[in-house]
């Protein structure tokens, strides 16, 4: 079933006519549809080294491109500074009578994706990420600072959002504990400068083989935000010994760590009532992650 009202039907047919135009000579046959938990978009993989991202929800279409120029941007400035490999943009789409919103084709970037499952007690991965951590922290922010709106700068900006996913939750999740947590976490304050951030490390788009991270997908949103931002990745990923590991490597405050946590917090409130009939695996990771927060005695 549809993930969101007004999604955009994309048959395989009408993604080949739209990918031959950009990239003349594309050989139907090695398209292949990608099946993932993406919420944003559908992906087609192109031969062996392109795929193709088209969006989901129909937006203006003006306002739209300059958000995926500016992603590609983005997604330029990561893949120069990643110590793993990462997708680098190839072409920027118009809108079109057969599609009617701009979409891209980037670099593929081969590996599996994260299974919190299976990387949970990897001491290793857990290292891995937090290499990427400190790597993307390391990139100059060039005097830029975080933009709203989005995850990454005043807790409480979140508020309705979080009200609103509490009061949908409550036959599915243990409402009353998370929203103690809450009201502690969105008064957290923040000293630290903002630093280069992903902003949505969540399993969907990081790569691994071996048990080892060798990826990153998705990243558009690099940009400047609250150091805590990535550090999300420690609750949807992590197992409680691979989390205080984790914490570990670039020396987190108790402040740093607990915005880490109300940060996720924020990111999987939404993802069980919202994606619960239509993206299993989403909604299981909203789960899995509001667990381990809870787990989590409150810092200080």
């Amino acid at each position: 079933m549809p993930m969101h009202p007004g999604q955009l039907d994309l048959s395989p047919e009408r993604a080949a006519r739209l990918i031959a135009r950009v990239l003349p000579g594309t050989d139907p046959a090695t398209l292949r549809p990608v099946p993932s938990a993406a919420t944003t978009s559908t992906v087609v993989r192109i031969g062996e080294d392109l795929a193709a991202r088209f969006p989901l929800v129909p937006s203006d279409p003006g306002t739209a491109r300059e958000a995926l120029a500016a992603e590609h941007a983005a997604m330029a400035e990561l893949a120069a500074a990643c110590p793993l490999p990462a997708p680098e943009p190839v072409v920027l789409a118009e809108p079109s009578a057969e599609f009617p919103m701009p979409w891209s084709v980037q670099t593929w970037i081969p590996g599996e994706v994260a299974d919190p499952q299976v990387v949970a007690g990897s001491d290793a991965f857990a290292d891995d990420l937090a290499d990427l951590l400190l790597a993307l922290r390391d990139v100059p922010t060039q005097g830029r600072t975080f933009r709203g709106p989005g995850r990454g700068g005043d807790l409480r900006t979140h508020d309705e959002w979080v009200r609103e996913c509490l009061e949908r939750s409550r036959e599915l999740l243990p409402v009353d504990a998370l929203a103690a947590r809450w009201e502690r976490w969105r008064l957290l304050e923040r000293h630290a400068p903002d630093v280069m951030s992903h902003r949505d490390l969540i399993p969907a788009n990081l790569l691994t083989a071996q048990g080892r991270l060798t990826g990153v997908l998705d990243s558009g949103g690099f940009s400047p935000a609250d150091p805590a931002l990535d550090l999300v990745g420690a609750w949807h990923l992590l197992d409680t010994g691979r989390r205080r590991r984790l914490r570990e490597r670039p020396g987190c405050s108790d402040l740093e760590w607990e915005r880490g946590a109300a940060w996720a917090f924020a990111q999987a409130i939404g993802l069980v009532w919202y994606y619960e009939p239509s993206n299993p695996t989403m909604a299981a990771l909203g789960r899995s992650t509001l667990r381990r927060l809870l787990e989590d005695a409150p810092v200080g």
